[in-house]
């Protein structure tokens, strides 16, 4: 049986990529990626040939493209496959692939490296010893609302990815919903212009009422009195 590797790649600066996945990168025959240009810039950036096979598999064309895939692999083939940063499935096409691999009886082996969730969370200096990731919200102010209100009273720290352009409404909703805690936004982390800061809702609110430019990741702080600012101020 062939092997599925899932390869984690950086989510800013080019050089935060293991050897093992340069390796794996170099060594596949089919190289199946979300985005086939933004994958490209990593093999040219590490003179890396182009593979003999380079597939788009990403969220609106999965459910064709995967038993492409499997294909592949019932054929011989280790396959490779990229998202477009990070590590694929958190928050990003994989899932699919990874089950579908798997249900073939093909190994399926991840090479770690780069994720947002943690290295947000690390720079944050909010707790890491539980944390709750959601993803991205829904876009719907209602069912975000409703999604916030269900972790209100949780002791963990809460992660989310969100659009640069409901960045400001999302940490307002944060604030009515969950009260003004402690919390940061990463911005386009390990990027150039890496911004991290840490502050009480009410001013990260304020701060990011505009649209930013670049990914943003949240970081809010769980139930806990001294990430309160009610209770926090009276200490």
């Amino acid at each position: 049986m062939a092997t599925l590797f899932i390869v984690a790649t950086p989510i800013g600066n080019l050089q935060d990529i293991s050897g093992r996945a340069l390796s794996v990168l170099r060594e596949v025959e089919v190289l199946a990626c979300e985005d086939t240009r933004v994958t490209r810039k990593i093999l040219s950036y590490y003179q890396i040939p182009r593979p003999p096979h380079l597939l788009s598999v990403h969220e609106h064309n999965e459910h064709k493209t995967v038993p492409r895939v499997v294909h592949f692999l019932e054929e011989g083939h280790d396959v490779a496959y990229t998202s477009d940063a990070g590590m694929p499935g958190i928050s990003d096409p994989g899932y699919l692939l990874v089950r579908a691999a798997r249900a073939a009886g093909h190994g399926v082996v991840v090479i770690p490296g780069p994720s947002a969730v943690i290295t947000a969370l690390i720079a944050s200096g909010l707790p890491t010893a539980g944390f709750t990731f959601l993803g991205f919200p829904p876009r719907q102010s209602g069912r975000r609302q409703r999604l916030l209100a269900r972790f209100a009273s949780a002791p963990e720290t809460l992660i989310l990815y969100e659009s640069p352009r409901r960045l400001g409404v999302l940490l307002a909703e944060a604030l009515e919903i969950l009260g003004d805690r402690r919390a940061a936004v990463a911005v386009d982390l390990t990027k150039m212009f890496e911004s991290v800061e840490q502050d009480w809702l009410s001013a990260l609110a304020e701060r990011y009422r505009e649209t930013v430019r670049g990914e943003a990741t949240v970081i809010i702080a769980g139930h806990a009195p001294k990430f309160l600012r009610e209770t926090a101020e009276q200490e």
